[in-house]
């Protein structure tokens, strides 16, 4: 199987694009999962512009590294989301930001993530990882009181504004891999179900599985896998550490900044957190997923040019490939 071990520069975009590829090809990285952000890769440019696109595929080979995915979490987190406000505008450049009218924003979002289509289609890459944003995030806690009809409200409102983006992916043979995460119309087992039932299934929308997500909120990321197996379009390595047990931190966060030993979670570097990791490379060997196996890098206690080797060193001893024969077929004397 020998899946590719790559790295996602969404955490590493305050660096030049090529230093980034040159830190991920000394590390012995196979690839980069680039994102849509900085000077990594620019979708306006990409979906029209021959030459900008031969660049970025040159200095990827010069570093003997591929790519198989790109991403554009920071707009599509615009496309649903509702309130627009300071968050976006900090995220945002100011070609999708405009005047700031929250309606305006979503479509040029919209129209960014039909580019980031159009440009992994001309880099020979077939899965884009993003968000969908939601407009229905605002209600998790479900008081003051929210109405069935305005939870179904938000499923259709995704639906209306993701399918004519994934229209365009359909057309260009690129599959969408949403990242379930709070703040998301998909951020648990049960809203993944709502959310593929919104738009009918459709092959073109599918997930990235990352597990850290579903650690602090006490989901099962293996079963997940096993049960959402022909929609896994991508995976991201990252982990998370829980700190619930003393009976102060709260599953919440507590709006306390990363690192705070008051929070009930962080993200950590992959292998340090409670990520169930060698089962769950056993089932993605099972349910036959081939992709790449990107490194997500977050830790706000650790840096990051001494946590993104040490991660790829833990992911290539525990993501083995599944045995060529099985182990009691010596026995036999046929």
């Amino acid at each position: 199987m020998a899946r590719p071990v790559t790295l996602f520069t969404g955490q590493w975009a305050d660096l030049p694009f090529e230093e980034v590829a040159r830190l991920a090809s000394e590390w012995g990285y196979d690839g980069l999962e680039i994102a849509c952000w900085g000077d990594h890769i620019d979708p306006w440019r990409g979906q029209e512009d021959d030459d900008y696109i031969a660049e970025k595929l040159a200095l990827l080979d010069r570093y003997g590294l591929k790519v198989w995915a790109i991403s554009n979490h920071l707009k599509g987190q615009a496309v649903c989301d509702d309130p627009i406000d300071q968050r976006h505008r900090d995220m945002l450049p100011d070609n999708v930001w405009g005047d700031g009218e929250p309606e305006g924003v979503r479509q040029r979002a919209a129209e960014e993530m039909k580019a980031t289509a159009r440009t992994a289609a001309r880099l020979g890459v077939k899965t884009v990882v993003g968000f969908t944003g939601s407009a229905i995030w605002k209600y998790v806690a479900m008081f003051p009181p929210v109405s069935t009809e305005l939870i179904d409200a938000g499923y259709q409102d995704f639906a209306d504004r993701w399918n004519p983006i994934l229209d365009v992916f359909d057309e260009v043979g690129v599959r969408f891999a949403h990242e379930v995460h709070p703040s998301e119309i998909a951020y648990d087992y049960w809203t993944t179900v709502r959310t593929l039932e919104a738009i009918g299934h459709r092959e073109a929308f599918g997930l990235n599985w990352d597990p850290s997500h579903f650690v602090w909120q006490d989901l099962d990321p293996v079963g997940f896998l096993s049960d959402f197996r022909d929609r896994i379009y991508h995976v991201d390595c990252k982990d998370a550490k829980r700190r619930v047990g003393n009976g102060r931190n709260g599953r919440m966060g507590s709006h306390l900044p990363w690192a705070d030993p008051r929070r009930g979670w962080d993200f950590v570097s992959t292998g340090h957190g409670d990520v169930p990791w060698e089962d769950s490379f056993r089932m993605l060997n099972t349910i036959g997923y081939d992709g790449p196996i990107s490194v997500e890098w977050e830790d706000a206690g650790m840096d990051r040019l001494v946590g993104a080797p040490e991660a790829l060193e833990f992911v290539r001893r525990l993501a083995f490939d599944p045995p060529s024969a099985a182990f009691d077929a010596a026995f036999s004397t046929r």
